[in-house]
């Protein structure tokens, strides 16, 4: 016989297998929490060695392009070096063939048979005396001191026995006739007139050098005591201050020519005669001297300051041709 069973027998033991899973389910989701809360820790670990190995590894780039940019930086300091040391050894090549050329064209005027012994010598004389004389007529027009530096050539040039050079004596010849024909330096000359037209003149005025009519009437005798009548061409400074102003600036009109006539310079000269001109006439206005005066004038106009020859030089120039240079 089958007795009934009571459900309220089986209660207690379903309610504490119920706490029981809530247990585990607790203690499950601790340790997922306890699991998740570790994981988040070792993320972060690792997030931090990360970030920590990406600094590391940053400088260490940084350190490594320093160390690149002063490397670049000394080596181009080398190229600058090695580039101003070969420009220099350049020049120095170039100088040492400037050098050898010059070696060479000396061996080879050596080995000319021209410049043996004594006539090398005596040409090479000969043509310093040349060049200096060529030198003082173009740079001072001196023709005195070419003359006498050709002067001078001319016994060297005639003890050289080559007929090469017989065309050479020739030429000589007829450039010191051309320089000669020039005459003394126009210098001397126009400085002795430029002296005999400044000198002797008279501090006082001039008298007139109108007479009186023998016969003349009682007014006219008695309109001369009054108003005196002078021509004006004869007019000219008649106080004593008018006529020391007069004369210091003819001086000074002097000293002007003078240097315009140590300097050649035929221009200057001939503005300062015309400002000698002018007081010229009006100190010795009516004076017989001013006519002895205008003639030393024209002849100081006339002269050349600056002597030429077109002949000059030319001795020179053939004697380098026949020498090659």
């Amino acid at each position: 016989m089958n007795l009934p069973v009571d459900a309220t027998a089986n209660t207690p033991p379903r309610r504490a297998r119920t706490g029981g899973v809530l247990l585990l389910l607790a203690l499950l989701a601790l340790a997922l929490g306890a699991g998740g809360w570790y994981g988040w820790r070792q993320w972060q670990a690792g997030e931090a060695r990360a970030q920590t190995l990406a600094e590391q590894q940053r400088d260490a780039l940084t350190s490594r392009l320093d160390a690149l940019k002063d490397a670049q930086r000394r080596q181009a300091e080398r190229l600058q070096q090695a580039e101003a040391t070969n420009r220099v050894l350049r020049d120095e090549l170039l100088g040492l063939g400037q050098r050898a050329a010059a070696v060479e064209d000396s061996v080879s005027k050596l080995a000319d048979p021209d410049r043996h012994g004594a006539q090398a010598l005596r040409l090479d004389e000969v043509e310093l005396l040349l060049a200096i004389g060529q030198q003082r007529l173009r740079l001072d027009d001196d023709a005195d001191g070419a003359l006498r530096a050709l002067a001078l050539a001319a016994p060297l040039l005639a003890g050289i026995d080559d007929p090469a050079y017989l065309n050479l004596r020739q030429t000589l010849a007829q450039e010191q006739a051309a320089l000669d024909a020039l005459g003394p330096d126009p210098r001397v000359r126009a400085n002795a007139l430029l002296d005999r037209l400044v000198a002797d003149i008279p501090a006082d005025a001039p008298a007139a050098s109108a007479a009186r009519a023998p016969q003349t009437s009682w007014y006219a005798r008695l309109l001369e005591r009054i108003v005196r009548v002078q021509p004006t061409a004869s007019a000219g400074l008649r106080q004593r201050a008018d006529r020391d102003a007069a004369l210091a600036a003819l001086q000074i009109e002097a000293s002007l020519a003078r240097a315009a006539i140590e300097r050649r310079d035929d221009a200057g000269l001939r503005r300062a005669l015309a400002r000698i001109d002018g007081w010229l006439q009006r100190l010795l206005a009516g004076s017989t001297q001013l006519q002895e005066r205008q003639r030393l004038l024209a002849q100081l106009r006339g002269i050349a300051l600056q002597p030429s020859s077109p002949l000059a030089g030319s001795t020179l120039a053939q004697l380098r041709a026949l020498r090659g240079g």
